[in-house]
Parts: structure tokens; C-alpha cells; sequence
């Protein structure tokens, strides 16, 4: 009978369920049906009771499932995942299902960033969630690709790679855009500040903040998150990408930088090409560069990186050993390129300037760097500095060619001072400013041989072996340096003496001596370091030549004049014989007329000697005049003969001798009228 039941027998309908029920009332007695009716009705309103309980009651909502719940479930599951990496056979576990929900929320996020919907706000909470849910994606693709593959590990490797490679784009890109948002921050701040400085002190640009320069003091809070970053892509297998964003952004605030501070980047043969007008004004911007670089913007640049990247000291020096390097390279083919430019005598003091920088920066530059990197920057830097320090030497030993060539047949008018002095004696007042560095470059170069070594100071007896004099012994006992500039002094003295012997007349000659002489011992004094080299010794021996000047200008001037005021030859018999009176106070007058008109006309610029000629005249002169006229004045007769012999009063001498050397001639004659 069951197996001859339809299919669906066990299955009834709803209509079905209604006809039974219908059928199962029809057949009731008739007594009963009120009762049931009733205990239906009882039920049905007990149902409707039920109904409303349960519309009324409050359903539970379902809990979130959050991205930190997601953190915490996955950050349990990761020591497990490590225990199955060295277990190669039993390295296999069923994922949970929260890992594809973490993957969801992470996408989720991503997606609402990528859009634009949800902007980060670096260092706030749910910029660290985010960061945290990139490390966490890091490590789990690490630790599943350790285990067992298999079709859904494989499925999930690939979601999680795929998710990885978005959130690390996204974090390259802001990476990049904090690194612009840093610079334009101290840009800002520098700028107010400047703006300020300017309203405060006019023009005044000395001295700007070496911390507002671009990059370099930036908020905290943006220091970190790069930091965050960094350590993100890098440890998630992303650290070309993130030095190559850094490197890029780091090179252009460098660059700029480096513009702002004047500098331009040349060419080793731009610079050979360059007139030394052009190139001598841009040395100074290259010094004060240099220094700045290697004083503050280096070191700088070093904290940034170690900052950004403290966890991965390597890539830290790596990435500053790249950035700087290169402009380090740069400031030592500039000054390369200079030193190989045609000498000059001009050029000595930029290239001393030069070869200072270079010295004084390289054990600051050096500490920086890798041990590697640092030696060979400290080649190259020497090999620069001593190719630098050599042009210098051979422009200094130059002056040398300089005082020799000057041989122009043509007297300084009135025996002034000859443009050569001033020209060596203001080289090497200016040179000897740079006294230590000179000495410095003078011993570490000490074996560039001379071209004129031959011309050091050395005598020879009659046998053929030298004999060599205290002067010159104290002369090898001296630095380079010195010997070097003893050796232009006694050139600059020998060619003045050749150039005195241009004059006809000896007293100018002497005038011409003691305005070169005293010039030179001026400068000399006036000059700690230059008297430092030359000694006590020296300048009392060109002060007694200059004495010797002196009296070779009375003797050769005064002392002739003096001749017609002597005693000697006036009286026969004890009278005095007029004719030859007269002819002496005619040829003293002649004589003195003729001296102030000439000597009226020479120079004497140096105040003190001015006074010094003047008054030794005036000593010698006046009381000899003077006791000559009382004595002889007498005896010429009154009136015509005496004004016709006597035309100067001793008032008349002292007065026409101030008017000596003063280079404006006087006409006595003009005068007395």
C-alpha cells in the first residue's frame, strides 16, 4: 500500500491542510463544534499576542566588524603563521574567514582614499589605523607565502599583493606630496620671515636662519609620518620606489636651495671659457656656497635623512651619500677649473680665498660621510686644494717676472712715488693678510721648483767656494714664505735704485729714494703681519738708508748753497773786498731762486718727511743766513746797492722753504710783488 504513494505523498499542500481541517469540522458531532470553535478562537488570539510580542520586541543588531577588531584578530594569527614557515611539511592552515574581511576593509579604505572622500590627516588616529593596516598586510603576505600553495592560498596570496600594491602606491604618492608640503611650509615661514626682517631692518640680508632654509625644519608631527612611511615601504618590499621619491624630492629642494643662495651649476669648461671678470664674481658666491653647504645645509640634509629613515641606517647614508655627493663633486671641478685658468697677479687672492674654503670645510664635509665615501672625497678635496695652493705659489713667485719686466725709461715727475711700489708694496701688504695661509702653501708645496732658483743670494771668494754672509744665513733659515718675499724686496730695491738713475739730478734723485723708501717702511709698519716677516732687523736698515738719502739730498743741494755764505775768501788784510761780497749775494740769490723754483715743483706725499726735509733746511739755512747778513750787511751801502744785493730777509728764506715739495712751483718774483 506505502509503495504504491505518490512521490509526494509525505507533502501537502496548504489547500490540502484547509479541505482535511474543513472535513474534520464537518464530521464533528454537532455538540462539540462551539467547544472547538471556541478554543480555536482562544488560540488564534494567543498567535496574534505572539505576533505583536515579537513586532514589538527590539532586534539585536548584528556587531561590526571594525578595521581594529580586524588588527587585533590578525595580529593572533601571525605567530601562528611563523611557526608553520620552517615546517615543511605540515605547513598548512585553513585562513580564517576574518582575513578576507580585513582584506575587505583595507580595500575599502584604499578606495575611499584614492577617490577622495576621505582625505588622510597625517597624525591622527585613523591615519595610524591605516598605516597599521598596511604593516599588518605586509607581514601576512609574507608569512602565507611561506606556506603550502594551493589553490585558495593562492587566490588569497594574489588578492593580498594586489591590495599591498595599491596601499603602497597610494602611500608613495603621499610620500611625495608631504615632502612637497614640508618644503612649501619653510618656504612660507621663511618668506614672512624675511619679510619681516626687511620691514626691520631695510636691506640688511645678512645672516638669514640656516634652520629656514628649505626642508629643514619641519613640523614633528611631518617628520614622523615620512618616518612611518618610509619604514612601511621599505619593509613591505618597496625601498627602490620610496628612495627614488625621496631622492627626486630631496634633489629639487637641494637645487633650489643652492639657486636661492646664488649658485649656478657650470660646466668645468664653462668655466675655462669664462673672462676672469665674470669668474672673479663669481668666486664669492662659490666660497660663501661652499661653506654653507658644508657648514649647515649637509649636516642638515644628514639629521633629515637619519630621521626619516632611522630604522634603515644604510639606506640613510646611501640616500645622503647620493644627494650630496655629486654636489660636492661639483664645488671641486669649479675650483679645479679655476686653477687651471691662465695666472695672473689678480687672481692670488680669489685663489687663496678658495684654498681656504677647501681647507677649513674638509673635516666637517668628511665626518658625514661613509668611511669609503670619505676617503675619497678627501682625495679629490686635497688633490683640488693642492692644485689651487700651487697656482697661488707660481702667481706669488711671479711678482718676481713683474718687478723685472718693469723697465720704462721714463721718470716719476717731482720723484714721487713710482706706481711699481705702490703696486708690490699694496700686493704684499694684502698677501701677508693671508700670512698663515701663504706660509701653509708655501711648505706643503715646497718642492715646485723656482724658475730662477739660481738667483737666491750667494757669493763667491776666489777659490770658486761659496761664502755665504749672516743675511743670507738667516735667509735659509726662514719659511718659504718669507725668503720668497725678502727676495721681492731686494728686487723692488734694486729696480728702484735703476729708476733713480733716470734723474739728471742727483737731489732728485735722493727724493726720489726716500719717497719709495718711506713708502715701503710705512706699509710695513703700518702692517703686523707684514713687519712679522721682514723683522726689527730690517726696517732699521732701510731707516738708515733712508738717513743716507737725506744727507746725500742736503749735501748735494744745501751744501753748495751754504758755500756762498762762507767767511772764507771775503777779507784781504783784514777788510772786505765788496766786489767779491757782491758777487756772493748775487750767486746765493740766483742759487735759491733757482732751487725754490725747481725743488717747489718735486713731491714729497708722505706728511711726516715733508716736515722732516723742511725743518733740517730750515736748521742749516736760516742761522747761516742770518749770521751771514749781520755781519756783511753793513757793509754794503745803503739803499739802492743794499736792495739791489740783499733781496731775501732770513723771514723770506724759512718762508719760500715751506713752499719745498709741495708740487705747485712759485714764481719768487710773483711773490714779491
Amino acid at each position: 500500500m506505502e509503495n504504491n504513494l505518490p512521490e509526494n505523498s509525505s507533502s501537502f499542500n496548504k489547500q490540502d491542510a484547509n479541505d482535511n481541517n474543513s472535513d474534520t469540522l464537518t464530521s464533528l458531532p454537532a455538540e462539540e463544534s462551539p467547544k472547538i470553535a471556541t478554543e480555536e478562537k482562544s488560540v488564534h488570539i494567543e498567535n496574534q499576542k505572539a505576533d505583536e510580542e515579537i513586532e514589538n520586541t527590539e532586534i539585536e543588531p548584528e556587531i561590526q566588524y571594525t578595521l581594529e577588531t580586524a588588527l587585533q584578530d590578525v595580529d593572533r594569527l601571525l605567530p601562528t603563521l611563523c611557526a608553520l614557515k620552517g615546517d615543511n611539511e605540515n605547513a598548512s592552515l585553513d585562513i580564517p574567514e576574518f582575513v578576507e574581511k580585513f582584506l575587505d576593509l583595507v580595500e575599502e579604505s584604499i578606495l575611499k582614499h584614492e577617490s577622495g572622500e576621505s582625505k588622510l590627516i597625517w597624525g591622527q588616529v585613523d591615519t595610524a589605523a591605516f598605516l597599521d593596516s598596511v604593516d599588518r598586510m605586509s607581514k601576512l603576505n609574507n608569512s602565507i607565502a611561506e606556506l603550502k600553495s594551493d589553490l585558495k592560498h593562492s587566490l588569497l596570496i594574489n588578492r593580498v599583493c594586489s591590495i599591498q600594491q595599491r596601499a603602497m602606491s597610494f602611500l608613495e604618492d603621499e610620500f611625495r606630496i608631504l615632502l612637497e608640503e614640508c618644503r612649501t611650509v619653510v618656504q612660507a615661514e621663511q618668506s614672512d620671515a624675511a619679510n619681516l626682517k626687511e620691514k626691520q631692518q631695510g636691506d640688511d640680508e645678512t645672516n638669514t636662519k640656516n634652520s629656514n632654509l628649505p626642508g629643514y625644519s619641519s613640523p614633528p608631527e611631518i617628520i614622523s609620518t615620512l618616518n612611518r612611511i618610509a619604514k612601511e615601504m621599505i619593509s613591505g618590499g618597496y625601498e627602490s620606489e620610496c628612495c627614488q621619491v625621496y631622492m627626486m624630492a630631496r634633489r629639487h629642494v637641494f637645487d633650489e636651495t643652492l639657486s636661492k643662495l646664488g649658485y649656478e651649476k657650470m660646466s668645468f669648461d664653462d668655466v675655462q671659457k669664462m673672462q676672469w671678470e665674470a669668474l672673479e664674481r663669481d668666486i664669492p658666491t662659490w666660497i660663501k656656497t661652499f661653506k654653507e653647504c658644508a657648514n649647515v645645509l649637509f649636516s642638515n640634509e644628514h639629521k633629515l635623512a637619519q630621521e626619516i629613515f632611522n630604522h634603515y641606517p644604510s639606506i640613510s647614508a646611501t640616500l645622503f651619500t647620493n644627494l650630496t655627493r655629486g654636489v660636492v663633486i661639483q664645488f671641486l671641478n669649479f675650483a679645479e677649473a679655476v686653477a687651471m685658468t691662465k695666472r695672473s697677479a689678480e687672481k692670488l687672492f680669489k685663489f687663496l680665498d678658495m684654498y681656504e674654503s677647501l681647507r677649513d670645510s674638509l673635516s666637517t664635509i668628511e665626518t658625514l660621510f661613509p668611511e669609503q665615501c670619505a676617503n675619497e672625497l678627501r682625495t679629490e678635496t686635497t688633490t683640488t686644494r693642492c692644485r689651487m695652493g700651487e697656482a697661488a705659489i707660481c702667481i706669488f713667485c711671479d711678482l718676481e717676472n713683474s718687478i723685472k719686466s718693469d723697465t720704462g725709461k721714463t721718470p716719476v715727475p717731482g720723484g714721487a712715488v713710482h706706481p711699481l711700489t705702490r703696486y708690490i708694496m699694496n700686493y704684499l701688504k694684502y698677501a701677508c693678510e693671508y700670512k698663515d695661509t701663504v706660509e701653509m702653501v708655501f711648505k706643503e708645496h715646497s718642492k715646485i721648483e723656482r724658475a730662477d732658483s739660481t738667483s737666491r743670494p750667494r757669493t763667491y771668494d776666489g777659490a770658486g767656494q761659496s761664502s755665504v754672509n749672516q743675511e743670507a744665513v738667516e735667509m735659509e733659515n726662514q719659511s718659504p714664505f718669507s725668503s720668497q718675499l725678502m727676495r721681492v724686496m731686494d728686487l723692488l730695491d734694486a729696480s728702484l735704485e735703476a729708476k733713480s738713475r733716470l734723474y739728471r739730478d742727483i737731489s732728485l734723485s735722493c727724493i726720489f729714494m726716500m719717497n719709495n723708501g718711506r713708502y715701503i717702511l710705512q706699509k710695513i709698519k703700518g702692517s703686523a703681519e707684514i713687519h712679522c716677516v721682514m723683522g726689527d732687523t730690517w726696517c732699521r736698515k732701510k731707516s738708515s738708508n733712508l738717513r743716507n738719502f737725506h744727507k746725500g739730498y742736503q749735501r748735494e743741494t744745501w751744501t753748495k748753497l751754504l758755500g756762498c755764505l762762507s767767511h772764507e775768501g771775503l777779507t784781504s788784510h783784514g777788510k772786505v773786498m765788496k766786489p767779491v761780497l757782491k758777487e756772493r749775494f748775487k750767486s746765493f740769490n740766483t742759487m735759491f731762486d733757482e732751487i725754490h723754483k725747481t725743488q717747489s715743483t718735486w713731491v714729497v706725499s708722505d706728511e711726516q718727511l715733508q716736515s722732516e726735509l723742511r725743518v733740517s733746511i730750515q736748521a742749516v739755512m736760516i742761522p747761516a743766513y742770518r749770521s751771514f747778513l749781520a755781519r756783511f750787511s753793513q757793509v754794503l751801502d745803503p739803499g739802492r746797492q743794499t736792495e739791489k744785493y740783499i733781496k731775501f730777509q732770513p723771514e723770506d728764506i724759512e718762508t719760500y722753504i715751506e713752499e719745498l715739495f709741495d708740487g705747485n712751483p712759485v714764481s719768487m718774483a710773483r711773490r714779491r710783488v
